[in-house]
């Protein structure tokens, strides 16, 4: 397993720190908690960004730091993110919050200390983007949307 060095600073010294930290050996992502000074209700329909307490520096400019939901959250009670997923980049400084949507029916109460979501720490590859006038032909072509279909491969075009 390869590790990258990750600072982490409390960004709410009134708050004790929470290092993120894998839950399995086989985990891709780390918990993020919330850090607040009293718990949130959020209503169904309703969203807030919500603290977590830390900041992070990324070690290069070639890295980024992904925010998802965390999967039992979603499914169990419709907590996901706003934005489907966050971005971190590798000069941002300040304190990591989590923009939540409460897709669920009922009301949902986050609580100091809860995980609330999961952080994964991936490669950035840069475009140079290159305007050229026709491009390369593919099987695909220009299908988009539903093209594929939905059942097994077995039944695809492609027979």
């Amino acid at each position: 397993m390869k590790y990258i060095p990750v600072k982490i600073k409390n960004m709410r010294p009134e708050h004790e720190l929470i290092v993120p930290e894998y839950a399995t050996q086989g985990a891709a992502g780390v918990d993020l908690h919330a850090i607040m000074d009293q718990d949130l209700v959020l209503f169904p329909g309703q969203t807030s960004k919500v603290p977590t307490g830390i900041g992070i520096e990324l070690p290069q400019p070639d890295v980024v730091a992904l925010i998802f939901a965390r999967s039992g959250l979603a499914s169990k009670n419709g907590l996901t993110l706003v934005n489907g997923v966050g971005v971190i980049d590798s000069d941002y400084r300040g304190e990591i919050q989590v923009a939540l949507i409460n897709l669920g029916q009922e009301p949902f109460t986050i609580h100091t200390g809860d995980r609330i979501a999961q952080m994964i720490i991936m490669p950035v590859f840069l475009a140079k983007f290159l305007p050229v006038q026709e491009l390369t032909e593919s099987e695909r072509g220009e299908e988009g949307f539903g093209s594929t279909g939905i059942h097994n491969s077995r039944n695809s075009k492609l027979e």
